[in-house]
């Protein structure tokens, strides 16, 4: 599969900020060194007392340099609380769902597809996973489910969610993808700030992410991906400081169902309320769904199994005791 990777580059800003900085951690190491070499031929204890000191004075530089490092004026301002433009039901927001959708999907999944919507017209939950509360995985997690938060450390980039094991943690620390973890719904996901203007302002997040697992759909109407589970996505998202409230996500699939990268426009938009409130929205708390044997069944509100689909079968009881006839 032809991911289409290049190579992406940070841009290195640099500010007068920067450079007192410099000149202060200079300072500093001068006179640790200084320091040390004054209290060689102190009496122990003093020594202690000094070498106690210039701990101090190391551990204050470092994190005089952490803070350097993480200077958060050159990252956008995302607080507050955002949801996706278009809702979260649909893979492409602004087609309809289903075969409206238009994925390029190649013959054999396009079969499956639409399989999978014959089955969910009569009854059935297709190839959705998420009917049994797992994991949305990517890229469907990129659809913004209900209320998103981003937040910004200094290693990593959070997009957190509460919904159905939905919130991410993207990787900006310069580390590689691993060869040892298991693979997982969401996968592992890499990213790097740009600065495009060069102003000294990030204004770009690219993002990679692999080593993911299924079953896993584009979105609730069951839209398939591989079951190899090669998937790789890649995502740019864009933060214009000339429209702060509105976050452009461009994600780009690559994945053996289809046939060829498959690029769709995701966009979030910021609440004006500077003190919204978190819902939780906790899956398995009112799931009435039930699969026994891969068969879908309902719960209904007295507690009885119940049929989804018209003729379909009950489960096997065989280990239970039958009523005698």
């Amino acid at each position: 599969m032809d991911d289409g990777s290049q190579a992406t580059g940070v841009s290195q800003g640099s500010s007068s900020g920067e450079a007192a900085i410099a000149d202060l951690k200079q300072g500093l190491h001068g006179f640790i060194r200084a320091h040390s070499a004054d209290i060689k031929g102190r009496a122990a204890m003093r020594c202690c007392s000094s070498i106690g000191f210039v701990a101090f004075l190391a551990a204050l530089l470092m994190e005089i340099a952490s803070a350097a490092a993480h200077d958060e004026t050159k990252y956008p301002d995302l607080r507050g609380q955002w949801t996706a433009i278009g809702g979260s039901v649909k893979y492409v927001p602004d087609k309809p769902r289903g075969l409206g959708q238009e994925a390029p999907l190649t013959p054999e999944y396009q079969a499956i597809f639409e399989a999978n919507l014959r089955d969910m017209a009569e009854g059935g939950q297709g190839t959705d996973p998420t009917t049994w509360c797992l994991s949305p995985g990517m890229p469907r997690v990129t659809n913004g489910y209900g209320e998103m938060e981003f937040v910004i450390t200094p290693e990593t980039f959070h997009i957190l969610v509460f919904h159905v094991l939905d919130s991410r943690r993207i990787f900006t620390d310069g580390r590689d993808f691993p060869t040892d973890v298991d693979p997982s719904f969401l996968g592992i996901s890499i990213g790097r700030w740009i600065d495009t203007t060069g102003d000294g302002h990030y204004d770009v997040l690219e993002v990679e992410t692999r080593n993911l697992k299924g079953p896993r759909a584009f979105d609730a109407s069951g839209l398939p991906l591989h079951a190899d589970n090669q998937t790789i996505v890649k995502e740019r998202y864009t933060f214009d400081r000339n429209n702060p409230d509105v976050i452009t996500n461009e994600v780009t699939v690559f994945d053996h169902a289809l046939t060829r990268p498959w690029i769709v426009t995701k966009r979030y938009r910021r609440s004006p309320n500077p003190h919204p409130w978190w819902i939780e929205d906790n899956c398995m708390e009112n799931n009435y769904h039930v699969r026994i044997q891969g068969e879908p069944y309902f719960l209904s509100a007295d507690g009885m199994l119940m049929p989804t689909k018209k003729g379909q079968r009950p489960p096997d009881l065989r280990y239970f005791n039958q009523p005698q006839k």
